[in-house]
């Protein structure tokens, strides 16, 4: 099974190209991107991970992917090589996209994008350990207690 789940940041707009379908007038989206992927635990840090999108997932990046989106993309890893201008093979490693889909509100893509830093978090109040308050009198409509 070659299964891949990221969830990560943009780091630069999405590279867009048009390519032909066969013989046919029809064109295919492909959409290149570099997601930053964080690490946790004690190698803590980042990976940047190439992503590729074709068709309609191509198009969905080109459309609604920007710098610093916060996405999650579910596909499959590929693996290849060519040789360069200089004669060095090159090995190349890409996630191909089955599904793409935002990871946060619209408001926090926006203020991420702006580079001021706050996270879909920042919207809600928090106590001091980084619990969000919850007000008295909601306790029936929370589903545990």
């Amino acid at each position: 099974m070659n299964k891949v789940i990221l969830m990560g940041r943009l780091t630069r707009e999405p590279e867009i190209r048009y390519t032909q379908r066969g013989n046919s007038q029809e064109s295919m989206c492909v959409a290149r991107y570099t997601l930053a992927v964080d690490r946790k635990g004690k190698d803590t840090g980042a990976d940047f991970i190439s992503i590729v999108a074709f068709g309609k997932a191509g198009e969905f990046a080109e459309m609604y992917l920007h710098k610093a989106t916060k996405i999650i993309v579910a596909g499959r890893i590929q693996t290849g090589s060519y040789t360069n201008r200089d004669g060095v093979k090159v090995y190349t490693t890409d996630v191909i996209v089955e599904e793409q889909e935002f990871a946060e509100s619209k408001a926090a893509a926006e203020r991420a994008q702006q580079g001021n830093g706050q996270t879909a978090a920042d919207d809600y109040p928090t106590d001091g350990q980084g619990f969000m308050n919850i007000p008295d009198g909601i306790d029936e409509e929370l589903p545990f207690s």
